[in-house]
């Protein structure tokens, strides 16, 4: 009985010590890239300040790390502004919560063709992400500039179907967003997320048009809702929303990358 006892004892000790390790442990999922290099400082962060083992699972893809959320394989992710989060709560009927902002990382319209707005043609073919929001963010610049008009400006959804004047006849094309700066050569204008812009070797400083920091497309590090509180969620959050990260950024964007929870 007693051997059973020690048994029963030790079982439990072990089960309980797996439950904490695993407590202790955040699976996070980023786009591979640079943005991955700065979630891996606020990993190094978390695990220095907190004991927080973050593994970080990177995908090459913007839909992916959302159903892998969903389904429980990741704690965390950390890719996607607020807009784009919504949406997919809206469409694929996610439960999600907004754990913490990260930056503002402003989308860009490239081209290799022309150096300036005012030199691209009528008729040009402009190039879209074909997501949801960062579609209808692209659409909103070109409003802001005069270059067509939305029926709604302030839909963040927009897509071709919603612009009511095209003066210019420009021809669009929606691409998903990892394959824009591939697609660039092919044609007049391309709008290109940092995410894949700054892989691409592509600036602001090099944009036709761009954001400024008074953009409402904040990324935000996204968990299941109900999560949002949880000691080591709150951890990450606060290792990510540091200096050190800051400067990270600062090294790999400059400008390009502006913190959000300043």
């Amino acid at each position: 009985m007693r051997n059973i006892l020690i048994g029963g004892l030790a079982a439990s000790v072990l089960a309980f010590g797996q439950a904490n390790a695993d407590e202790q442990t955040l699976k996070v999922g980023t786009v591979a890239g640079p943005e991955t290099e700065v979630m891996q400082v606020a990993a190094d962060i978390a695990e220095r300040e907190h004991g927080l083992n973050v593994e970080i699972i990177e995908f090459t893809d913007y839909v992916t790390p959302n159903a892998a959320l969903a389904d429980g394989s990741l704690d965390a992710n950390a890719y996607q502004h607020e807009p784009y989060m919504q949406s997919m709560v809206k469409d694929r009927g996610y439960d999600f919560a907004i754990a913490g902002r990260t930056f503002v990382y402003p989308i860009g319209a490239y081209s290799e063709k022309y150096d300036s707005i005012e030199a691209l043609p009528d008729g040009a073919t402009i190039a879209l992400p074909n997501d949801p929001s960062n579609e209808g963010r692209s659409l909103i610049l070109l409003h802001n500039e005069g270059l067509i008009t939305l029926d709604d400006p302030e839909n963040l959804e927009a897509t071709p179907l919603d612009v009511v004047e095209n003066p210019h006849g420009f021809e669009f094309r929606e691409i998903e967003a990892a394959q824009l700066p591939r697609v660039l050569p092919d044609v007049d204008m391309a709008f290109i997320n940092n995410t894949f812009a700054q892989p691409a070797g592509l600036t602001l400083d090099d944009a036709l048009l761009k954001e400024g920091a008074e953009s409402p497309y904040v990324n935000i590090i996204a968990v299941r809702a109900g999560d949002e509180d949880k000691e080591s969620i709150q951890q990450l959050v606060d290792a990510y929303q540091s200096d050190e990260v800051e400067a990270k950024a600062e090294e790999l964007f400059g400008a390009q990358a502006l913190p959000a929870w300043k």
